[in-house]
């Protein structure tokens, strides 16, 4: 009968180097040495959760698949913010189970994690609620190895240690990270080479993805990782239907609405600068937000009016933030607004009132198209009523046949 054995290692992600713990047995009898293991992410409609974990297994030769099992290694995470939460507990410290345990083409082995929607436990972003934003949480996970595996000769293998990597999501890894003249972060995803210029979509993030400047944090990724908004655009099945799309991701130093008239010029040089140094068609800009950034996208409309061939503010605010207080987007310039514009919200979005902001924004803003959904639902799972923008995420909203990305890649700006 085999014998049990457990090693462990763990290293907070992208945190300095894992001090090795070397212990002796039948692993270091048969050469095995550290075995690296990187996080597998992806982007889920309600935030990035870790749902793989890869072990670089393959450099020790040919493993027997047959030994692999869901008990073979068991999985523990730890979580923890990265600045101060105000005594707010927003991470975790768990085991997450083992769904699948497999080789990949390289030899090496993969464990599945159970994830999926309003599961806890995987996933890579904490909302602070003192600070309204969501931060990257530090990831501690710790691998054991309960039994031993056998290469295909027969031989048991048991691994001395573990060593932690890299969190890879390729489709956040897709976007290079940059930064303007002015100091604003931004992401841009950059569409496979073809001839001719291409469209550029400004996407524009809620109010939880900006920074926390005061904490020194300015992470240039929540905006990616919280939510499919800008990675919607990204997909295969987007960029079929633009021919090929730049995706820019501003990040606001706090939350758009906090000085709208004071960040759209630096949107706006942003815009510029990849239209300058990309092959960008600079009559097919389009700009997209959610929540915050719903407003900042009607916002740009009103500075800028002849930038954007189109418009999708989702769930936006143009009301007073408090009251007593002027509308954020008077309804003077939202009847000024000549961008085509299509705004989308639900009717149980009870974080902003929609018939106040959306509906009433679509009675001002002449030809504008509005979807007014009864909830938001996506594959039997009902999200939050404000969480519209996972429709847009997903080319959902469709008025007359036409669905919203066809409807945006139709739209060309007249000079």
């Amino acid at each position: 009968m085999d014998k049990v054995f457990s090693r462990r290692i763990a290293l907070v992600t992208g945190a300095g180097v894992a001090a090795g713990l070397a212990l002796p047995g039948v692993a270091r009898a048969h050469g095995m040495d550290s075995v690296k293991f990187a996080l597998g992410a992806e982007t889920l409609d309600g935030g990035e959760q870790v749902t793989s974990l890869t072990l670089d297994t393959g450099r020790f030769g040919p493993i027997d698949p047959a030994s692999l099992t869901t008990t073979t290694f068991t999985v523990h995470a730890k979580a923890t913010s990265p600045i101060g939460t105000g005594g707010q507990d927003v991470g975790y410290d768990l085991d997450r189970p083992v769904t699948a345990a497999r080789l990949d083409r390289g030899g090496n082995i993969v464990l599945e994690l159970s994830h999926g929607e309003g599961q806890t436990g995987g996933g890579t972003l904490g909302y602070l609620n003192s600070k309204s934003r969501n931060v990257r949480l530090d990831l501690v996970y710790t691998i054991t190895q309960n039994t031993p595996v056998r290469q295909r000769h027969g031989r048991p293998v048991t691994f001395t240690r573990f060593t932690q990597g890299r969190l890879a999501n390729p489709e956040v890894d897709a976007f290079s990270y940059h930064a303007s003249r002015s100091g604003m972060k931004y992401r841009l995803y950059s569409p496979a080479a073809r001839r001719g210029r291409h469209p550029l979509i400004v996407w524009l993030h809620g109010g939880g993805e900006g920074a926390s400047l005061p904490d020194g944090y300015y992470d240039n990724e929540t905006t990616l990782r919280a939510n499919r908004g800008a990675l919607g655009f990204a997909t295969p099945e987007a960029q079929a239907i633009f021919g090929g799309a730049y995706v820019v991701a501003p990040q606001s130093t706090s939350a758009w609405m906090d000085d709208g008239p004071r960040f759209a010029p630096l949107i706006q040089e942003i815009v510029r600068d990849v239209v300058r140094t990309r092959p960008v068609d600079p009559a097919r800009v389009h700009v997209v937000g959610c929540s915050n950034g719903g407003y900042m996208s009607l916002k740009m409309t009103t500075v800028y009016p002849r930038t954007f061939a189109a418009s999708v503010p989702i769930c936006g605010v143009v009301t007073a933030r408090t009251e007593g207080n002027p509308p954020l987007i008077p309804d003077a310039e939202l009847t000024a607004i000549s961008t085509p514009t299509w705004l989308v919200a639900s009717r149980d979005d009870d974080t902003v009132d929609p018939q106040a902001n959306s509906v009433h924004a679509h009675e001002l803003i002449p030809r504008s198209e509005l979807m007014l959904y009864d909830h938001v639902v996506r594959d039997g799972h009902q999200f939050p009523g404000h969480w519209s923008w996972i429709y847009v995420a997903r080319n959902d909203p469709s008025i007359g046949g036409t669905h919203v990305w066809q409807w945006m890649a139709r739209k060309e700006l007249h000079r």
